[in-house]
């Protein structure tokens, strides 16, 4: 049986490579969840490949209709969300499916799935690593990594309600022990 693997972490903690690293490893099987916004495309991004593009309004009659396991609006009419049904299709395909998705987003998918997900949150070593991490990046001004610093300090206080906790002090070791926490999650019955 087809499993999920959700990932949640604040901005700067390292998720996003070690995720491309999971998803390199043929084994597990894993194929990444394709989200729903109501933004337009950017550059080359398709239609159901990188996203499922849907209006404003539309995305408001699929949440009303049930149809999402999470989603949330960033700012006014800028959605993102996780569609049941394109889930449910990359399951029956026989993908191990893998989410990159804020905290509250995993939590609601852990508990729709339950025992069935495997929830792992990436925690930086500190909040003064993150904010250093943040600044390296030469990406974002000032305000915005003060405003990302905050934001994580909340979602931090997330982290207990996560089947596992991977501390990304070291990337090679944080890679390795999701590795090895994934596989044994994958090869339970």
């Amino acid at each position: 049986m087809s499993k999920l693997i959700i990932f949640s972490a604040p901005s700067g903690s390292g998720k996003s490579t070690i995720i491309n690293y999971l998803l390199a490893r043929p084994e597990l099987n894993l194929a990444f969840s394709i989200s729903a916004t109501s933004r337009p495309p950017r550059g080359t991004e398709r239609d159901g490949v990188e996203y499922f593009f849907l209006t404003p309004d539309e995305f408001r009659r699929r949440i009303q209709a049930g149809d999402f396991l999470e989603y949330e609006e960033v700012y006014k009419d800028r959605f993102y969300g996780t569609l049941k049904e394109q889930v449910e299709r990359q399951l029956e395909a026989g993908q191990n499916v893998i989410f990159d998705v804020d905290v509250v987003g995993g939590c609601r998918i852990k508990e729709f799935y339950g025992p069935r997900a495997l929830s792992v949150f990436i925690q930086p070593p500190s909040v003064d690593e993150l904010r250093r991490r943040l600044v390296g990046r030469g990406t974002d001004a000032p305000d915005v990594i003060e405003s990302r610093v905050a934001k994580a300090a909340y979602e931090l206080t997330f982290a207990p309600r996560f089947d596992r906790i991977v501390v990304n002090d070291d990337l090679r070791q944080a890679e390795e022990e999701t590795l090895r926490v994934i596989t044994d999650f994958l090869n339970e019955k």
